[in-house]
């Protein structure tokens, strides 16, 4: 008498792996423009820029166009 061992097996994922792929081409194809993407860059870059400039005008004591000299 020969007991053959239980073998648990997963569910097979037969959906095509195509979407991903096209969704990854999608999001990489609407990165320019006025696009989410790129309207988070632009806000976050624009309050670094701020903050140099603001802590730049506490170190110097000088404004940011004084600085620029104008």
């Amino acid at each position: 008498m020969t007991i053959s061992p239980a073998v648990a097996t997963a569910p097979v994922d037969r959906r095509p792996q195509t979407i991903a792929l096209q969704t990854m081409t999608d999001t990489a194809q609407r990165r320019f423009g006025f696009v989410n993407f790129a309207e988070t860059w632009n806000g976050r870059l624009a309050m670094l820029g701020f903050v140099i400039g603001l802590g730049t005008e506490l170190l110097t004591g000088q404004g940011i166009l004084n600085q620029l000299g104008f």
